[in-house]
């Protein structure tokens, strides 16, 4: 039993004394090296959109499911597009969080709704990458916490990461949630879920990551558990489950009114058959790049799930991976979309930074050609998907 508790929960590993401002040093280096990461890849794509007679920003924070957020920020719910018999787009679909923030910053500053949005968008990448370091370092030490930063920030899909959408807002949450679940604070975990489940509709996987790790610890101390475990639970699931009960009461149907907005989106949960039926599409008849490199980089988030839970993850990282990782892979529609549902699963990185640290330690030109590979490819391909790609990212 104490073995199970151990790596359930993973303490932190043992490490020579150090201040808290060289703690605070260190998470900024890494915060540092991540905004380089992105700054650099936004450069890039400036200067091609640019070149094509395309203002950057304008594609950055008004594009595809920005437009909606702009919308609801702006006028609130209550826009439907209809495309057809069964095919109706409401922006019922869109949690509530993001567009709250967007409105709030232009009632109080001169920013655009777009401005806005971006201003959002970045700064919580930048709280996002604070919390990955933070929850790296708390199990590997700072290298692999700065190692993990970075290729979070150099994904071939982390171009989102700099576009006024929800996936930092989400990641930045859930991050810090669970970094507070390994530090065993209850109700900083349980208030955090409460606000990544109010973002996005896979937010409910920071909730379903606090919920089994409270479970775990109830079972382990045989019942015996602070107030603060209790209600830190409680709180875990309230956003997602308000919000989704909201739009039930808002449609007529309590229960089923959320799924019924996202089913005539094309978006429901039916165990795959949908994925794997567009990938014998595209197998056979495929010649868009942006499917291939979805299929590749689905497939990469399988494997490396496998390799985190072979490295024996803490059960909250392997909770919260597995949920996002079930509802990408069962989800049916926007097939294009999948990477960037996977972008807040951070803790699938974790075997590549700590073999990247080794790397760096034993060959660091090695780990030089491997970074400058990896930032090529998530600049070159950051850039193709927001200025030449006409798929919804």
């Amino acid at each position: 039993m104490s073995h199970l508790s151990t790596t359930a929960l993973a303490p932190p590993v043992a490490q020579r004394p150090e201040t808290r401002l060289s703690l605070v040093t260190a998470g900024g280096v890494a915060v540092g090296l991540f905004a380089a990461a992105r700054l650099t890849g936004m450069t890039l794509l400036a200067v091609v959109a640019w070149a094509g007679g395309r203002h950057p920003l304008t594609l950055l924070g008004r594009s595809w499911d920005a437009a909606w957020y702009l919308g609801i920020a702006a006028h609130g719910y209550g826009r439907t597009l209809y495309f057809g018999p069964g095919i109706v787009h409401s922006d019922l679909a869109f949690f509530p969080l993001y567009p709250a923030l967007i409105r709030t910053l232009t009632a109080v500053t001169p920013l655009s709704g777009a401005g806005a949005g971006l201003l959002v968008s970045w700064t919580a990448a930048g709280v996002a990458a604070g919390g990955i370091y933070a929850v790296g370092a708390r199990l590997h030490g700072r290298a692999v916490g700065t190692a993990l930063v970075l290729l979070w920030g150099l994904l071939p899909h982390s171009v989102v990461l700099s576009m006024a959408y929800t996936e930092p807002v989400l990641t930045a949450f859930a991050a810090w949630s669970l970094y507070a679940v390994l530090a065993r604070n209850w109700l900083w975990a349980g208030a955090l879920a409460a606000l990544a489940g109010l973002s996005r509709p896979n937010g409910f996987a920071v909730a379903a990551a606090v919920l089994l790790a409270a479970g775990h610890e109830v079972y382990r101390a045989r019942g015996r558990v602070t107030h603060r475990l209790w209600t830190g639970a409680a709180l875990a699931p309230l956003g997602w489950t308000a919000y989704v009960l909201w739009v039930g009461h808002r449609t007529g149907d309590a229960l089923g009114g959320y799924f019924g907005v996202q089913r005539l989106w094309g978006s429901r949960f039916d165990f795959g058959r949908g994925s794997l039926a567009f990938v014998r599409t595209l197998l056979l008849r495929g010649d868009r790049f942006v499917f291939p490199m979805t299929m590749v980089i689905v497939a990469a988030a399988v494997v490396l799930f496998a390799l985190l839970a072979l490295d024996r993850a803490p059960l909250p990282l392997l909770a919260y991976t597995a949920v996002l990782l079930l509802i990408a892979l069962g989800g049916s529609g926007f097939f294009e979309s999948k990477p960037r549902f996977l972008l807040p699963a951070f803790p699938l990185l974790l075997p590549l930074a700590r073999a990247l640290v080794r790397t760096a330690r034993a060959r660091p030109w090695h780990a030089t050609v491997v970074v400058t590979a990896l930032a090529g490819l998530s600049f070159g391909y950051g850039t193709y998907l927001v200025v030449y790609a006409h798929t919804p990212l």
